[in-house]
């Protein structure tokens, strides 16, 4: 019984640790349930929020100081989404190798 108990708590427990938080509707105390998201970074979404909502993850990493690609991929990784949507980062273009020269010559 007390094994039924802890194991329904647990799983309960995970299934919230992995809850997504939607930026566009989560509180500064939601927001920093996600993993690198502390006070300092919370408000300086929730008053870029108040401008107006972030439309995708291009305009969040453009309007909020300290989110690029990298902390995204993080964010998005940890549960958190733009409009229900996690992010997906456009693959970057490699620059074309330039040919070696001879060192010989």
């Amino acid at each position: 019984m007390y094994r039924m108990l802890i194991a329904t708590v647990l799983a309960a427990l995970t299934f919230a640790a992995q809850a997504t938080v939607d930026i566009n509707k989560a509180s500064q105390a939601e927001l920093e349930t996600v993993k690198g998201i502390g006070p300092a970074m919370s408000e300086r979404i929730l008053e870029e929020r108040k401008k107006g909502p972030f439309k995708d993850w291009s305009d969040l990493i453009v309007r909020v100081k300290g989110i690029g690609d990298g902390n995204a991929a993080r964010f998005s990784s940890a549960g958190l989404t733009v409009s229900g949507s996690a992010y997906a980062a456009a693959p970057k273009d490699k620059p074309a190798a330039a040919p070696k020269a001879d060192a010989k010559r």
